[in-house]
């Protein structure tokens, strides 16, 4: 009895495991067709291709969200920089070498002048007063002010104190006294800043005060009575400034001892 084989009417699972080319596995139903048993399979892996292409996506738009992050944080950090605080630091920075300019200029003793020079040094000493309580105040502190206030502080006291001993209107021992007594104080701060930091006392910014006011009026050619007076409120500037300094030596020791004993302190719990 002739009959249809099994193999030709599809009842053999290996003709349907058997590719066109004999290879094991590949699917043998012609274009339209679908097994259903592979079809679930043919899903899931095109569902699993999707979500790994979804995944890299995100990972991607994720890294590049993350990089994006960092720069956009990275400029407000820099534009942070420029704030009103920093700006009047840097006003006294450029006020520097046009004071000297005016100061010395036209021999150094035109009244006009000095009167110029005065007004750059004024300008300097009332943006000092304001730049670090503003940005006490707005939160405006950065590093750039952290470093660069002290140092203008310094440079336009020291060029206004250096001028007037050059000029021979101002001895010397003044400007030694005054500069060494900044400088030294400044070097003390960061000796004793791993024990904590010297926080400035109402004496020293009644020095800084009063060496402005006396440093000005030296700055003008005064004559007279005033000329009388700026000679003491000078004398008053360098006795506070002296005054200052040992008051400060005096809590850096502290501040020092104080720290050397914390530590010990805290080394004896350690081993206990």
């Amino acid at each position: 009895m002739t009959g249809v084989p099994a193999s030709a009417a599809g009842g053999s699972s290996s003709a349907r495991r058997t590719g066109p080319r004999g290879t094991p596995g590949a699917a043998q139903e012609p274009a339209g067709r679908t097994n259903p048993g592979s079809a679930v399979d043919w899903g899931t892996a095109e569902r699993g291709a999707t979500d790994r292409g979804s995944t890299e996506r995100g990972s991607t738009e994720g890294g590049a969200a993350g990089r994006g992050g960092k720069i956009a944080a990275a400029a407000v950090n820099q534009a942070s920089v420029w704030n009103v605080a920093n700006l009047l630091t840097m006003l006294r920075l450029l006020l520097v070498p046009a004071f000297v300019a005016l100061m010395l200029g036209n021999g150094g003793y035109d009244p006009a002048w000095r009167s110029f020079a005065w007004a750059a040094f004024a300008i300097a000493m009332i943006t000092d007063l304001f730049d670090g309580h503003l940005a006490r105040t707005y939160n405006l502190v950065t590093d750039f002010g952290k470093i660069a206030d002290p140092i203008a502080d310094k440079a336009i006291m020291g060029a206004a104190l250096i001028c007037l001993s050059a000029l021979g209107d101002l001895p010397w021992w003044v400007t030694a006294v005054i500069l060494g007594r900044e400088l030294g104080i400044t070097v003390l701060r960061f000796v004793v800043i791993r024990y904590g930091v010297i926080p400035a006392s109402r004496g020293g910014k009644l020095k800084t005060l009063t060496q402005g006011i006396a440093v000005g009026m030296y700055v003008l050619a005064l004559t007279g009575p005033l000329a009388t007076l700026r000679f003491w409120v000078m004398a008053a500037a360098v006795v506070l400034t002296v005054a200052t300094g040992l008051d400060y030596v005096k809590q850096a020791i502290v501040l020092r001892r104080r720290g050397i004993a914390e530590r010990r302190a805290a080394l004896k719990e350690t081993e206990a």
